[in-house]
């Protein structure tokens, strides 16, 4: 059987660029050699590789503006190149914190209340705390401040205002943080629930990618009767975006049981400590395995 001719599309320019290079480099390690040739693409490099010796398919490594947008993936739908992921619209949907939100929630799924600003509309904003204030169009936690009752709603715009253009405020949900990840095109799987404790209390950017800043914990702590919800939101996230492949829907447990949607994420990172990867072990995919369904979906959808 002839090779396939894979290409990892990594790096990138946003703030996430690191991110996505350690996404990159645990994915170049896993790919398995007796299926795949494998090369390496930084974004810029894309066109040139296009409009030349063309891979069969792309695995997108990029995470953040410019390759979780849609934007990417538009690009290659021109150029007829096989990749990874989403499309154009669950992309781009997913990544605007906002739009996802009224989405959403117009679909039943419970989420945060919130209110969404522009930077005109920065000075006139009056929110109930404890909250959350985070850039629309960033990912990683870039740009994100949970402000406590007695904390100080303003200066935690002007930090969110300077990563994106328009901010969202939400309620501050107390409870369980938990992740489920789905795989598939039509025929979906809802991988097992991975349990978010950060060490300091708030998932950022350090927790997230920081060896030991986090205990995960998979299967999550949760009666049998919440983890089925849970899976079945996420499925439901998955299917009303229009997503493909794989995504990535975190969410909080109230005390009371109900379960309120954050995002959701359609190019989970894939370094040493992200979590699609562990919710895949714990359902008996190797790391090896969990790639060669991506790209076997990315190629039949």
């Amino acid at each position: 059987m002839a090779k396939l001719n894979v290409a990892v599309l990594m790096g990138g320019t946003s703030s996430e660029r690191d991110i996505s290079l350690s996404t990159g480099r645990q994915i170049l390690g896993a790919l398995d050699s007796r299926r795949y040739n494998v090369c390496i693409l930084d974004t810029p490099e894309l066109p040139v590789a296009a409009a030349g010796d063309l891979p069969d398919v792309i695995v997108i490594a990029l995470h953040g503006k410019g390759g979780e947008d849609g934007t990417i993936q538009g690009f290659l739908d021109t150029v007829g190149i096989p990749y990874t992921g989403s499309g154009v619209l669950a992309s781009a949907l997913a990544m605007d914190k906002a739009r996802c939100k009224t989405f959403l929630a117009a679909c039943g799924i419970r989420v945060p209340a919130g209110v969404v600003l522009s930077r005109s509309e920065s000075r006139e904003c009056s929110f109930g705390l404890p909250a959350v204030v985070k850039p629309v169009l960033q990912g990683s936690s870039d740009g994100v401040t949970i402000v406590p009752a007695d904390g100080d709603l303003p200066k935690a715009i002007d930090f969110a205002f300077t990563f994106d253009e328009t901010i969202l405020i939400e309620e501050f949900v107390a409870g369980v943080e938990i992740t489920c990840a789905v795989l598939g095109n039509s025929d979906l799987e809802a991988l097992p629930l991975v349990e978010i404790l950060p060490a300091k209390g708030f998932y950022d950017r350090e927790a997230k990618y920081t060896p030991g800043a986090t205990e995960e914990i998979c299967p999550a702590r949760l009666e049998p009767s919440v983890t089925a919800q849970a899976q079945q939101i996420a499925l439901q996230c998955h299917r009303v975006l229009g997503c493909r492949g794989m995504s990535r829907t975190d969410m909080i447990v109230s005390p009371d049981g109900g379960i309120y949607v954050l995002e959701v994420n359609t190019i989970p990172g894939m370094t040493p400590t992200s979590l699609l990867p562990r919710a895949a072990a714990t359902a008996g995919y190797t790391f090896s395995e969990l790639l060669d369904r991506l790209i076997d979906l990315a190629l039949t959808h």
